[in-house]
């Protein structure tokens, strides 16, 4: 074990990479109750760690203050008054690099994430392709720690309690007299989204049960707009779009009976707390490592790779090969419902 008190651990981005710290800093803070952690991110994630003990937020206000090689070296002088023995970065990035010769200016630890980038090169290739699963990011993660000196082992347990609900989301989505299937239809890249038309169909289908509160996630004009749409159509349904504050959705996604997402942040989410999380896979594939923490492996479905064997042709979606645009039609809807409703019991 290190004789290290206080750890700095970064991740800046993306809500996804950032969910996933948690799993294994609650592995970290449990194992070592009496180490302190200080995560440097937007200040829009501190929610997720709210509840952690011995786990406090630092704000890295990459377009304000600390924007540049002058804010960076503001955002340096800042951390360093926060008594840090060691620097965790499960980042990896150009400004975590820049802090990174900051921080050894001073003798202080440096430990760096192992992305695995030439491995993710030659699984996402489209030629001379090398099909074969690596190291989750989870454990990525872990590792950093295991080279400070901090072993943990990742248990399922490694989840955050449940939240209570606040008065104003009970008052949009009412009491819990149904089980809840939270429903998150959209994706950052088209390469790993479900066709809406199809996704309408599996709502449609569930709904029709009548059986479920049907509870749709998304964010934006346009995503609010389609999904209201959706909850017009569909007794069930509501749209959660702009009606909650971060940490409201937080709370609300712990209380799901299931989660239905893409390869996408709001798996992520949902796994913060357990919860049973149905995925569904285009372009990407779990075998680069980002499959939800703790899930079974049979809730990812994915698109069929006997017509389409160049998947997985991305890490997160973004690039789509010519032929490559309808790989998520070959997911049928019926074998989603199925997936879902087994779940949901």
């Amino acid at each position: 074990m290190s004789s290290y008190k206080h750890l700095l651990v970064i991740r800046l981005s993306a809500m996804g990479d950032v969910a996933m710290t948690v799993h294994v800093l609650k592995a970290l803070t449990t194992t070592y109750p009496k180490l302190k952690i200080t995560v440097l991110t937007r200040a829009f994630f501190r929610p997720i760690f709210a509840e952690m003990k011995n786990v406090s937020v630092y704000e890295a206000e990459v377009k304000g203050r600390h924007k540049g090689l002058s804010g960076l070296w503001r955002l340096y002088k800042e951390l360093r008054g926060l008594d840090i023995d060691a620097v965790a970065d499960l980042h990896n990035v150009l400004r975590s690099n820049i802090l990174m010769q900051f921080f050894r200016l001073s003798g202080t630890p440096f430990l760096q994430i192992d992305k695995g980038r030439n491995e993710k090169k030659r699984l996402t290739s489209l030629e001379n392709k090398v099909f074969n699963p690596l190291q989750s990011t989870h454990q990525r993660y872990a590792d950093v720690f295991d080279k400070l000196k901090f072993p943990i082992s990742l248990l399922a347990e490694n989840v955050l309690p449940k939240k209570e609900c606040s008065s104003n989301t009970i008052s949009i989505v009412g009491k819990k007299d149904k089980k809840w299937l939270g429903i998150a239809a959209f994706a950052a890249f088209s390469g790993k989204m479900y066709p809406l038309k199809l996704m309408e169909e599996v709502v449609q289908k569930i709904d029709n049960t009548n059986k479920y509160k049907i509870l749709l996630f998304g964010g934006g004009e346009k995503e609010k707009e389609l999904l209201g749409s959706w909850e017009g159509k569909f007794i069930n349904c509501t749209n959660m779009v702009g009606r909650l504050s971060f940490e409201e959705e937080l709370a609300l996604i712990s209380n799901l009976d299931v989660m239905l997402s893409m390869d996408s942040g709001n798996a992520h989410l949902a796994s913060l707390y357990g919860i049973p999380t149905v995925t569904l896979w285009g372009v990407t594939h779990p075998y680069a490592g980002f499959a939800p923490f703790g899930q079974d492996p049979q809730n990812a479905l994915l698109s069929d790779r006997n017509k389409f064997p160049l998947i997985p042709t991305s890490v997160y979606g973004n690039k789509v090969p010519n032929g490559y645009e309808k790989v998520m039609e070959t997911i049928p809807p019926s074998v989603v419902i199925k997936k879902v409703k087994q779940l949901l019991g």
